[in-house]
């Protein structure tokens, strides 16, 4: 396992990838990261390093990305799962940070710190110019209750300031929790003197503070943004300074950053600015180099996903229950791949017991990277099955029964333009099995070089099948059985047989084997 650490990571952080027995560690940095990416399995960055579609085509062998911090802006995420790689962030890592030097921005608009430092360095003495105003006593709106958010109160709080938020993810019992009093748009912007910004990055809050926005607000208010430089139309925070309505802001983020020479915030005196520092301490780097390195070790040695951004994550418990199962459906929809006639047009998973009463999307992506292994270059996984299952039209759904009295399994059901292919497992003794085809009970390991067969139930065929194996020298390790219930009147039943080998059954036995009559399918089942 080759681990990239192209970015400065804490020591103990680089100390407890290193402790992993039979790892290769590489120690690099933006710069020179990338003649290292051939042959790594996993790769740690911070915001400096872009890991764009370039890089990723260099990475053939690349799992995991991680992103020692909040954002995964210098990641792109498409492209990311498009190669099957999972992302992982840290988020809550540096939230102490963050509200701290929101609280101190806050504190330096209502001081003038940074005019008060540059009058006094060069010889004046302004104290009436410099006069201040308290924290106490005054609005703060919050937009984004998450963990920086709920940090902010917390200190806000003992300067003894009114605080209300916004957040339309947030219950209001945790605002309840948290004696915040939860408000609508126009309430907030009408009754805060200080707006305090704390949202993800999404394409509905791009440009959140508008022109409009800065318009509803209180005359006199400040803004603080240590979020996302495209949270706020820089432009109109420029001409709601310039017109007085807005006091001041505070901005330790930009579009694009660092910003170029003669940005136009930096010519007004009203407006603080440091270069994205609000993560920047030490005690942050260290919590969240520990935390990614921590993640990128449990999903590479148990499988467990913490923090993904990409795909659905479990907590180690939930793994714990649902892991079997993951493997299970893979299989199952690999089996299915096999067995069904021509490409798939849909992929239907349907869960039953106590397994359809857990968040099943792992288990879907599951079953559909295993039904669309055997027909693509591109290796579906986790990650990126059902990306590629939309771009190629393939239907997907899932239905859970929640029967009372039924087994906990799974099935996948597989309609190709020749019909309707299904197969049903569970998980027994830890291990994968198979239980049915299309109805027909057929229980029989899935793991192994398979040989799948359907053929009429009439004396000879298991004879057929034990000569021509034997005749190839070809050992079978296990044969499974099952039969249709007899329908009413006569006709020939069908037949299954699952037949497990010590190797592959090549082509040419296979056609051995369909010269009797009776067998009207015989394929070879491997599973990737």
């Amino acid at each position: 396992m080759k681990v990239l650490v192209a970015e400065p990571m804490s020591p103990a952080a680089i100390e407890k990838l290193k402790a992993q027995p039979g790892w290769d560690i590489v120690v690099s940095n933006p710069k020179e990261y990338a003649s290292h990416l051939a042959d790594c399995d996993a790769l740690l960055v911070r915001s400096a390093v872009k890991v764009k579609p370039d890089v990723l085509a260099q990475a053939p062998r690349l799992k995991v990305i991680g992103r020692a911090g909040v954002g995964v802006d210098n990641v792109d995420l498409p492209a990311a799962t498009a190669a099957g790689v999972l992302v992982m962030n840290t988020p809550g890592g540096n939230a102490v940070s963050v509200a701290e030097h929101t609280i101190a921005l806050m504190l330096a608009m209502a001081r003038s710190v940074p005019q008060a430092s540059a009058s006094t360095k060069s010889g004046k003495w302004e104290k009436k110019s410099l006069i201040g105003h308290e924290l106490r006593g005054k609005t703060l709106g919050i937009l984004g209750l998450g963990s920086i958010g709920r940090e902010v109160v917390l200190r806000a709080r003992a300067f003894e300031m009114r605080i209300i938020a916004h957040d339309p993810y947030v219950s209001p019992q945790v605002a309840s929790d948290l004696n915040v009093e939860l408000v609508d748009l126009s309430a907030l912007y009408a009754q805060s003197d200080y707006i305090t910004l704390h949202m993800a990055l999404t394409p509905e809050t791009r440009n959140f503070l508008s022109r409009d926005a800065f318009a509803a607000m209180k005359p006199g208010v400040r803004i603080v943004n240590c979020a996302r430089g495209e949270l706020i139309d820089l432009e109109a925070l420029r001409e709601a300074i310039e017109s007085k309505h807005v006091a001041g802001a505070a901005l330790d983020v930009f579009v694009p950053e660092p910003p170029p020479p003669g940005f136009p915030l930096f010519a007004l005196n009203e407006v603080i600015a440091t270069p994205h520092i609000g993560g920047s301490t030490e005690e942050a780097q260290e919590i969240v180099g520990i935390r990614i390195v921590e993640q990128l070790i449990e999903y590479l040695t148990s499988g467990v996903v913490i923090n993904a951004v990409n795909m659905p994550a479990l907590s180690p418990e939930q793994y714990k229950a649902l892991g079997p199962y993951i493997d299970l459906a893979d299989r199952l929809g690999q089996f299915a791949s096999y067995v069904a006639a021509e490409n798939p047009r849909s992929v239907r998973m349907v869960y039953y017991g106590k397994v359809a009463d857990y968040d099943t999307k792992l288990l879907r992506n599951a079953g559909l990277a295993g039904v669309l292994k055997r027909s693509l270059d591109i290796k579906p996984n986790l990650v990126n099955a059902m990306q590629i299952a939309s771009e190629r039209g393939l239907s997907v759904a899932e239905r859970h029964e929640k029967r009372s009295g039924h087994m906990d399994s799974i099935a996948v059901e597989v309609e190709t333009e020749a019909g309707l292919t299904t197969v049903e497992g569970a998980v027994v003794l830890d291990r994968p099995r198979l239980l049915q085809v299309d109805g027909i009970y057929c229980e029989a390991p899935l793991a192994g070089h398979l040989t799948f067969m359907k053929n009429q139930d009439v004396p000879g065929v298991i004879g057929h099948v034990g000569t021509v194996l034997g005749r190839n020298k070809i050992n079978i390790a296990n044969f499974s059985l099952g039969r249709q219930d007899p329908p009413p009147g006569d006709g020939h039943l069908i037949a299954l047989a699952l037949v497990e080998t010590d190797e592959t059954v090549p082509e040419a036995v296979l056609a051995q084997l369909r010269e009797n009559p009776a067998v009207k399918l015989a394929r070879t089942v491997e599973f990737l």
